[in-house]
């Protein structure tokens, strides 16, 4: 069996329609190549928490809680970039993710933290993963590693494109009821390769959200 755990392949294929799987053809030439897709999309206003969550502040970028309980343990190891954009975009990416596993953990697809790091289709995205793994009765635990990091910033100043390989060899799902994790062989499958546009929320406080996703499973470029 594939190492990936049950839900976590099962949170995929539920969203097939906005895993916009990555190609590495040569169709991109001349001016295309350079422009960044979704680099013109809108932002919407984030909701923050209504009540303090007693989070320390290293959990609340932003005054948004994005704190996970102490076996949902998601690793970046990323090195940050010179330039300031996208290094709060790629500070921002990470918190996307961390406030996907955040709903998944409190069963809500509607946490604050949800709506400030994400729009558009990639709130459509991260709405979709979490209900999921509500739907399935899971949870998860173990270590989701995210490295190789690159960015690129679109012309405009307004749009980064944040991309890394993820591993999930360590992190598995867990059934709500039972409390059973769900650990299977590794494979391919633990694989794969974001590519997140990150767009600055027009306030001048340095917040970024994700607006596209894009994903290619099966990365072996990644292993």
């Amino acid at each position: 069996m594939k190492r990936r755990s049950l839900p976590v392949a099962a949170a995929f294929a539920a969203a097939a329609t906005l895993l916009l799987t990555a190609c590495g053809g040569g169709d991109d030439n001349g001016k295309a190549a350079d422009e960044i897709a979704g680099a013109d999309q809108g932002t919407e206003a984030p909701t923050k928490s209504a009540e303090p969550s007693g989070a320390p502040a290293e959990d609340k970028p932003d005054g948004v809680d994005v704190s996970l309980p102490s076996d949902m343990n998601l690793v970046f190891d990323w090195e940050k970039p010179k330039d300031e954009n996208e290094a709060a975009a790629m500070s921002d990416a990470a918190n996307f993710f961390r406030a996907i596993y955040r709903g998944v953990d409190k069963r809500t697809s509607k946490d604050a933290a949800v709506t400030a790091y994400a729009t558009g289709e990639g709130l459509n995205y991260a709405k979709t993963q979490i209900n999921a793994w509500i739907e399935g009765g899971w949870t998860a635990t173990g270590t989701l590693r995210h490295y190789d990091v690159t960015t690129r910033s679109a012309a405009n100043g307004t749009s980064v494109e944040v991309a890394f390989c993820a591993d999930s060899g360590k992190f598995y799902g867990k059934e709500i009821k039972t409390e059973k994790v769900l650990e299977t062989d590794p494979s391919i499958d633990d694989f794969d390769h974001y590519k997140i546009i990150m767009v600055k929320y027009p306030t001048g406080e340095g917040l970024w959200q994700a607006s596209k996703v894009f994903v290619e499973t099966k990365a072996a470029k990644c292993q």
